[in-house]
């Protein structure tokens, strides 16, 4: 038993000095196999699910058409529904949109597509798109959802601000900037005192692509003063005494 575990050092011993040895040529051949294995990856959900190859541009610009939400389009699709796509087309013109509408009519699905179709782009794969013009953004900022941690002694006001107070900072022209319902953490006065400054903020210093989703309507007339901030909204229609929501910006 004594020879068999040393025979067994012995060998294990002679492997690793052979991979010290090869570990420059070892490193190449790992690191050649991981990028094959992604972009097969990409080209294999591009080719699956109908994503397009999307044209970089060297400014801040966001031209996407009929861009959809991977994750939402795939849960309907096994339940044999259709995935109603959006476009987005924003540029320094027209950089920030005020996103309005009822709870459920996809307001936070759109503001996470976009996100997702940027980050596809900017890792090197297709998007869900049947097309797509993007310029480089050097930070994506999403604030979206409600929570806290407690552990820390932060509430779920606390954490939205904090995180919120990073956005602002941290923030570039070069950077796309969504907020889902900022404010909401708090009583509806101080909530739309909150969302509103860090709207103007963002239009006046940052000047960053922005997609703010909100309920506080009285922010709608921050537009007149703005030219760059376009109000947009959630489509629904009535029949009845029901409301259909057509998920359509």
């Amino acid at each position: 038993q004594a020879e068999s575990i040393l025979l067994e050092k012995r060998l294990y011993n002679k492997i690793c000095d052979e991979i010290n040895e090869a570990s420059q040529n070892v490193y190449k051949i790992s690191k050649k196999i991981s990028f094959i294995d992604v972009i097969t990856s990409f080209a294999s959900l591009a080719i699956t699910y109908n994503y397009c190859k999307p044209t970089l541009f060297d400014e801040t610009l966001i031209d996407i058409n009929e861009g959809r939400h991977p994750v939402v389009e795939e849960s309907l699709l096994r339940d044999s529904e259709e995935f109603t796509p959006n476009d987005c087309k924003m540029d320094k013109k027209n950089s920030a949109w005020l996103m309005t509408g009822p709870n459920m009519a996809g307001k936070s699905t759109f503001l996470r597509q976009t996100a997702i179709i940027i980050i596809l782009n900017q890792i090197g794969s297709f998007v869900p798109a049947k097309s797509a013009n993007l310029g480089i953004f050097d930070k994506i900022f999403t604030r979206i959802g409600a929570s806290d941690n407690l552990s820390r002694g932060m509430s779920t006001f606390m954490t939205e601000m904090v995180e919120t107070s990073r956005i602002i900072n941290e923030s570039s022209e070069k950077s796309l900037v969504i907020l889902d319902e900022l404010g909401r953490g708090t009583s509806t006065e101080d909530g739309l005192a909150i969302a509103q400054a860090v709207l103007e903020y963002i239009l006046k210093e940052v000047k960053c692509l922005t997609l703010f989703a909100t309920h506080y309507k009285q922010l709608c007339s921050l537009a007149n003063e703005h030219s760059v901030l376009k109000l947009k909204t959630l489509k629904i229609k009535k029949w009845n005494d029901e409301i259909i929501f057509i998920y359509k910006v």
